[in-house]
């Protein structure tokens, strides 16, 4: 193993482990700015209900109890990656502060983008870098909001599940590199990147997703200023706006806990776009987006649009996550506008995309800022920003997309 590949392995280990320090009633101890220093209160927006917790076999406490069904993959695989079942503790009262009010992230450091109906939420990677699980409610919408720093990958589900409402804890377990939860009802396993229990008695159910980007906040604040962002108030003591991974995301280091070869199409940790389709599974190098600045690819025999904007620090790159060097954000979105499908080119500005039919310009969050349709907002396609190892784990059989 190279020097690099066993540096990040050792410091993924360590930061596993030092997750789940802290108290359980203690606040942040980041960057100075947060609600607390500022003398605002954040506040909780909907509470998050949950159904009872159900008499019947735990998949946490042992995959093969009797009673249980089949698990979809090899118990051995599934690994543990250090702390605990809730050794790093989910997010379960989240607490928000206004936009506009809020003075302790960069303008370049990543937020998670939700939008539910009419609400906008930014869920902050400095935050979910640590904790890596947000169990919300948005307009009435139970919300499961994830991120998984070993694998790089964003993504929220419905937490609505067969006549139940659950919440999700980390089960302190990672298969194929990738976040374990698991649910507190049934106890039931789930892997983060496919959206399904892989162990236990909702074996083989799937969660619904609910699209989520990844996205700067400078750009999120100014388009959401009324919006809403999950404050540091936590209720746990973490280094919030430090990088417990530091040097993770070179692409050529090796991955934590992988226990098979990584395709050998592309470095380990290159980062991809991904689309979980129904028929295919396809991937984008992000560094072809980012030159091309918007392509237009077929998932599931329909078109997508993925746009690219400069200014998003990598957040598993230096010791502070605002100061990591620069990516592209992306956003992946249906071409069509009122039934008329447009077609798109990069915004000469760098950042977005023109639509050839209006002169319309479109930014990374799927909003029209100038132009004919200035106000209009494109659906959102389901769509992935991740490590190539971890996408091609998951989806040997991923399609690479070369360009337009």
């Amino acid at each position: 193993m190279a020097d690099v590949g066993r540096l990040a392995l050792l410091a993924a280990g360590t930061v596993l482990l030092a997750a789940c320090s802290g108290g359980a009633d203690a606040t942040h101890t980041g960057r100075p700015g947060s609600a607390a220093d500022a003398g605002t209160d954040p506040v909780v927006l909907e509470p998050v209900e949950q159904s009872a917790p159900e008499d019947v076999p735990s998949a946490l406490e042992d995959v093969g109890s009797p009673g249980l069904p089949a698990p979809l993959v090899d118990p051995a695989r599934l690994q543990a990656g250090g702390p605990p079942p809730d050794g790093i503790p989910a997010i379960d009262e989240p607490r928000f502060e206004r936009a506009g009010d809020l003075t302790w992230l960069d303008e370049d450091e990543a937020v998670l983008s939700l939008v539910v109906g009419a609400s906008a939420r930014a869920y902050p990677v400095q935050i979910l870098i640590w904790l890596e699980i947000v169990n919300d409610t948005v307009e009435g919408t139970p919300v499961a909001v994830t991120y998984c720093p070993l694998c790089n990958s964003a993504l929220a589900y419905d937490r609505r599940v067969v006549d139940r409402l659950v919440t999700f804890g980390t089960s302190g377990s990672l298969y194929l590199s990738a976040l374990v939860m698991y649910d507190r009802q049934t106890e039931s396993l789930w892997s983060q990147i496919e959206g399904r229990a892989i162990a236990g008695l909702l074996a083989g159910t799937e969660l619904e997703r609910i699209p989520v980007s990844t996205v700067p906040w400078g750009p999120w604040r100014d388009a959401n200023p009324d919006g809403w962002v999950l404050s540091r108030e936590t209720g746990h003591v973490r280094d919030y706006g430090r990088n417990p991974y530091t040097g993770y995301d070179r692409p050529d280091s090796e991955a934590f806990l992988l226990d098979e070869a990584a395709d050998g199409r592309l470095p380990p940790k290159e980062r991809i776009v991904a689309f979980p389709g129904a028929t295919d599974s396809s991937a984008v190098r992000l560094s072809v987006l980012a030159e091309a600045g918007v392509l237009t690819v077929d998932v599931d025999g329909r078109p997508a649009l993925l746009v690219a904007a400069p200014g998003l620090a990598s957040s598993l790159d230096a010791a502070d996550v605002a100061e990591g060097q620069e990516i592209a954000a992306t956003g992946a979105f249906s071409p069509t506008v009122d039934g008329r499908t447009l077609t798109f080119g990069p915004d000469p500005s760098g950042a977005g995309a023109v639509d050839e039919e209006t002169g319309t310009r479109w930014d990374v969050l799927g909003r029209a800022t100038d132009g004919a349709l200035a106000g209009s907002r494109l659906a959102t396609v389901p769509h992935l920003d991740t490590f190539w190892f971890a996408w091609a784990a998951f989806r040997p059989d991923a399609r690479l997309i070369t360009g337009q």
